[in-house]
């Protein structure tokens, strides 16, 4: 096949004009994620105010790993024992500091959580960091891992 200067400059022009189109998509489908993300945190933090199993269930990944700032871990099924099967009441829960990013089909969220609970029936009051990460999974994002950090 015979190449004239107009395919040629063509070509060109398409290898450097398609990176730009997938990076502008990407660009675009990012803010989009970085809501939806920020949605399911708010919708973790009302389903644990009202230990809403379903709601949480849908929320976390099977594979959670859910630290807390004592360095006690629970699993999907030991974080739904004690939030929804009401052994820890969360009473309020607050964050601030804020940040999210979307790196492909994974998210890291920071924030610092003002959390008012009851144990046994003992209130408790804490202010911790925390990072969680989050996943897409069939189109929804759910909490793969959260580690919460003392001040």
């Amino acid at each position: 096949m015979f190449t004239t200067g107009r395919r040629l400059a063509l070509a060109s022009g398409l290898a450097f004009a398609i990176p730009s189109l997938i990076a502008g998509t990407a660009a675009v489908a990012q803010p989009a994620d970085v809501a939806a993300v920020d949605k399911a945190i708010a919708e973790l933090r009302d389903a644990m105010l009202t230990a809403d199993r379903a709601k949480l269930t849908a929320l976390l990944s099977n594979e959670l790993s859910y630290g807390h700032s004592a360095g006690r871990l629970e699993t999907k099924a030991q974080f739904l024992d004690v939030v929804a099967g009401k052994k820890t009441l969360y009473k309020s829960m607050a964050f601030s500091d804020a940040t999210t990013s979307v790196a492909g089909n994974n998210a890291i969220v920071r924030h610092v959580m003002t959390v008012d609970t009851e144990t046994d029936g003992k209130p408790a009051t804490a202010k911790v960091g925390a990072l969680q990460v989050w996943v897409k999974d069939g189109g929804a994002w759910k909490l793969l891992a959260r580690q919460a950090f003392r001040l």
